[in-house]
């Protein structure tokens, strides 16, 4: 394969040749092998802090969210703004799978599965804060409706908290559900690849009796589509409901209608920087630098100069309907953000939100990877303060000055916020060790693709598809894992 021609308008998705077989090694190779050093260490710190934050959180939980910095104005900090950071975090895994897959775009396949895998982990880390934020967890069983012999005590439809129940637990589970069927077919290749045993018998159950035929593809296709079209409405529901929270109150800074899409392009703005500071580690630590190829990363940094002007255009536009609204409760409101006690906070956020993703212009940044770490980085602690901003400046300034009041976390709350950062580390290095990161059968149906076959003619004459080397290559991208399938080098 090494004197295969390259076309000269595309560049290929899988940058050094490999067979299917190779690729199957490549991929399979972390879950194999014994666990390098590096990977205990980054496991040992991410588990340390996870269990700080889990002894934090059991000591809250005894105590009462009293411990929290919170007061008569400020009725909601940190754990609002740190909900509504790990929602936005897991928007991006649903939107490279489902809706990248709707468009056939054949980047996505290297990065789908820790998306996806990403998405889970974020929604688990933000479904903790509403848990905590109840006071009694054991009783958060009591925001699902049910019968039951309460008597009068119900949940209450008409609230935005209990839409985001709903909102989000359909969105674990349809998220969980595709990542899962995404899995199925790579789960049958481990299943192939392990000797007699625990795991071979574990990966067994997991793959649901998969065969590799034809009809067995088709099926699969079928359902992914269809999963991928049920998925893609819940990126725009899920954090248009997380906004309402806020729209459907009365308080200045909050009472907008701007607020759904805002949150919508915010969400996948962040989710994708998430993505692109995850995918780089992964593709140093691992070697995989010839699949999470340089055209994935700069892809993804268009995307975010999309979404990053989305987010500039909201800031203008709320600042011009506080303007022109006559309001003088929400022109104090605004003003206070940018000029009063937390003006330091607002500039935080319009430095790495609004001028940072336009260093993403410079095609010699977006195609650095250690630039576009350092600025995924910036881009996600933006995205903290613009959440930090939107809910603690339009709170400790009331309508009445006498109940004007500051607030400061505690160091419990900065130890929770902590803490699910080392639950999404764990469970993602975990990910790491146990399950594929990159979609096997996804990416041996892009192998070949802006190759043109084994000749060294630039534009070679077309010849029929029995005669190809690898007629794969040139056959649509719904059956192309049909034909892997039936190949000798390609364990499925």
């Amino acid at each position: 394969m090494s004197n295969q021609h390259l076309s000269p308008l595309r560049e290929p998705l899988v940058t050094e040749p490999r067979t299917l077989g190779q690729l199957t090694e490549e991929i399979c190779a972390p879950m194999e092998r014994a666990p390098t050093w590096k990977w205990w260490v980054a496991f040992g710190i991410a588990v340390s802090v996870l269990g700080t934050g889990a002894g934090i959180v059991g000591y809250q939980v005894a105590t009462g969210i009293g411990t929290w910095g919170l007061n008569k104005s400020v009725g909601w900090g940190f754990d609002i703004t740190n909900f509504v950071f790990w929602v936005g975090i897991g928007h991006a895994g649903t939107l490279i799978s489902a809706i990248l897959f709707l468009f056939r775009q054949k980047w996505r396949t290297s990065i789908n599965r820790a998306a996806e895998a990403m998405t889970l982990f974020a929604v688990m880390c933000a479904a903790l804060y509403p848990i905590i934020h109840l006071g009694r967890p054991w009783l958060a069983f009591w925001v699902m409706p049910y019968p039951n012999d309460r008597g009068s005590l119900w949940v209450n439809f008409r609230s935005p908290l209990l839409w985001d129940v709903f909102a989000i637990s359909t969105y674990f589970t349809v998220s969980a559900v595709f990542w899962y069927v995404g899995l199925i077919p790579d789960l049958a290749t481990v299943r192939d690849r392990a000797k007699a045993g625990i795991r071979k018998a574990v990966f067994k159950v997991m793959s649901l009796g998969w065969t590799g035929s034809n009809r067995t593809w088709s099926r699969y296709e079928t359902v992914y589509l269809l999963l991928a079209g049920l998925a893609t409405p819940l990126v725009l529901s899920v954090h248009t409901i997380v906004s309402m929270d806020f729209a459907t109150s009365v308080i200045p800074g909050w009472h907008t209608t701007i607020f759904p899409p805002y949150f919508v392009a915010g969400a996948v703005f962040s989710g994708f920087a998430m993505v692109l500071t995850l995918m780089i580690i992964t593709r140093v630590v691992l070697g995989y630098e010839h699949l999470i190829t340089l055209r994935h990363l700069e892809n993804m940094t268009k995307i975010i100069i999309v979404t990053g002007g989305l987010v500039s255009l909201a800031y203008a536009t709320e600042f011009f309907i506080a303007w022109y609204s006559g309001n003088p409760y929400e022109r104090f409101a605004f003003m206070n953000r940018a000029f009063g006690p937390y003006a330091w906070a607002y500039w935080i956020m319009v430095t790495c939100n609004v001028v940072s993703p336009h260093l993403f212009w410079f095609k010699k940044i977006r195609t650095s990877p250690a630039a576009i770490f350092v600025l995924s980085l910036v881009i996600n602690v933006g995205m903290w303060f613009e959440r930090f901003v939107i809910i603690v400046t339009s709170l400790h300034r009331d309508f009445l000055p006498s109940s004007w009041a500051m607030y400061t976390p505690t160091m419990v709350e900065v130890g929770t916020f902590i803490g699910t950062f080392g639950l999404f580390f764990t469970l993602f290095l975990l990910f790491v060790r146990v399950l594929p990161i990159i979609s096997i059968g996804e990416v041996k149906s892009v192998l070949n693709f802006a190759r043109e076959g084994h000749g060294t003619q630039p534009h070679p004459p077309a010849k029929p598809v029995a005669e190809e080397p690898h007629p794969v290559a040139h056959r649509p991208v719904a059956s192309a894992p049909l034909a892997i399938a039936t190949r000798k080098d390609a364990p499925v």
